[in-house]
């Protein structure tokens, strides 16, 4: 599943369309500490966290994830959307908690 074909599927809110929708999800990815994410997300991922800040968006484009979801209803300042827009990440917003938005991640990529 590519990012433009989790976004056509309207189930998680846009906040920021990125420059990357035709790459491809690998896996979803959940962690909230920034510096395992740093170590640890794998290229590709769709990174699930309720972390949503501008360091967030620079641990995405060194991780070459595909995009991020913020969990559990929480939204980015206007400063962290300018520099998704700015770097080309997608943001996308989900309601639900962490494992609840990376089990719906997980369902459609092994539908």
């Amino acid at each position: 599943m590519t990012v433009r074909e989790l976004l056509e599927k309207n189930i998680f809110k846009l906040v920021n369309e990125g420059e990357n929708t035709g790459r491809e999800i690998s896996v979803p990815y959940c962690c909230d500490l920034l510096s395992i994410a740093m170590g640890k997300a794998p290229s590709g991922a769709a990174w699930v966290t309720v972390m949503a800040n501008i360091n967030t968006l620079a641990v995405a484009a060194l991780t070459e994830v595909a995009c991020i979801i913020l969990a559990e209803g929480v939204l980015p300042d206007e400063q962290t959307v300018n520099k998704a827009k700015e770097q080309g990440i997608t943001l996308l917003a989900a309601e639900e908690p962490v494992f609840e938005t990376s089990l719906q991640v997980y369902n459609l990529l092994n539908a």
